[in-house]
C-alpha cells in the first residue's frame, strides 16, 4: 500500500497524472481491504496531496474531511497535524488564502514541533506561495528563503523546481516587478526539472516562462518553449496544468 501510495507522487512527477490517480485510488483500496486504519489514513493523506497537485481541490477536501477525524480519533498524531496543512493549501488554491494562509502557518508550526523535518522545503515553499497570493510579500519571501535553506541541508529536492518558480512569480509581484530575476528564476526552475527527468514541474516552469516572454512580446520563443513540453503529454488533459499550458498555446498559436 505504501508503495503504491508513493508511486504515485512519483508518477505525477515524471508526467504521468492519470497514472498516478490510478495507483493512488489502488493504495487507498488495498488500506480498506486491510482493515488496517492507520495504512487507511497514510493512503488517504496521499490521495488528498495528489489532488492538489492536480488541481482538484473538492476532491481533497472530501478526503480531508473523511481522514482528519479518523487520525484525531486514533491517535495519529503525524497525520492529525499533516492534514490541516493540506486542507489549508486547498483553501489558497481555491482563492481563500484569508483563511488558508494562517491554517498553513499554524500546521507547519505544529509539524516541525514534532520534531519532523522532511516536509519542511515543502511546507514552506507552498507557504510562500500562499503568502504570495495574498500579497504579503515580506512573508512570502522569507518562506521561500526557508524553503530552499531546507532544501539545501537536508538533500530534499522534490519541490525544488516549483519553489524557484515561486521564487519567479515574487519577483513578479513586487511593486516595481524585476523582470529580469523573474526570467532567471523560471529559466533555473526548468533546468531544475529537465535535470530531474520531473514533466510535470517542467510543464509548470515553461509555462511560467512562455508566459513571462509572451508579455515582452516574444512570442514565437514562448511557443516555441512551451509546445514540446506540453506535446510531450500523453494523459492528464483535464488537469489544471495542462488546461492551461494549452490555453496559453492557443493564444499563442
Amino acid at each position: 500500500m505504501q508503495c503504491k501510495a508513493i508511486l504515485a507522487q512519483v508518477l505525477w512527477c515524471l508526467g504521468y497524472p492519470d497514472q498516478a490517480l490510478q495507483r493512488n485510488r489502488e493504495a487507498v483500496i488495498w488500506a480498506q481491504e486491510l482493515s488496517h486504519l492507520h495504512s487507511l489514513t497514510y493512503a488517504m493523506f496521499y490521495a488528498i496531496r495528489l489532488h492538489l497537485l492536480r488541481g482538484e481541490a473538492r476532491e481533497a477536501d472530501k478526503l480531508a474531511e473523511a481522514a482528519l477525524p479518523l487520525s484525531i480519533e486514533h491517535k495519529f498524531t503525524f497525520w492529525s497535524s499533516m492534514i490541516p496543512f493540506m486542507q489549508g493549501w486547498s483553501l489558497s488554491l481555491q482563492g481563500r488564502g484569508a483563511e488558508g494562509v494562517p491554517q498553513m502557518r499554524a500546521t507547519l508550526t505544529d509539524v516541525l514541533a514534532t520534531g519532523v523535518k522532511v516536509v519542511r522545503p515543502v511546507f514552506c515553499s507552498l507557504l510562500s506561495q500562499a503568502y504570495g497570493k495574498e500579497g504579503q510579500l515580506e512573508e512570502a519571501w522569507r518562506m521561500l528563503s526557508d524553503a530552499l535553506r531546507a532544501a539545501e541541508e537536508s538533500g530534499q529536492r522534490y519541490h525544488e523546481a516549483e519553489t524557484y518558480r515561486f521564487k519567479g512569480e515574487l519577483h513578479l509581484r513586487e511593486a516595481v516587478p524585476d523582470v529580469e530575476q523573474a526570467g532567471i528564476s523560471f529559466q533555473r526552475a526548468l533546468d531544475v526539472a529537465r535535470r530531474q527527468q520531473a514533466k510535470s514541474w517542467e510543464l509548470r516552469a515553461a509555462t511560467s516562462l512562455a508566459r513571462l516572454w509572451r508579455d515582452q512580446g516574444k512570442r514565437a520563443e514562448s511557443y516555441d518553449l512551451l509546445a514540446p513540453v506540453y506535446g510531450w503529454f500523453t494523459e492528464g488533459f483535464d488537469t489544471a496544468d495542462l488546461k492551461e499550458a494549452k490555453a496559453l498555446l492557443d493564444e499563442l498559436g
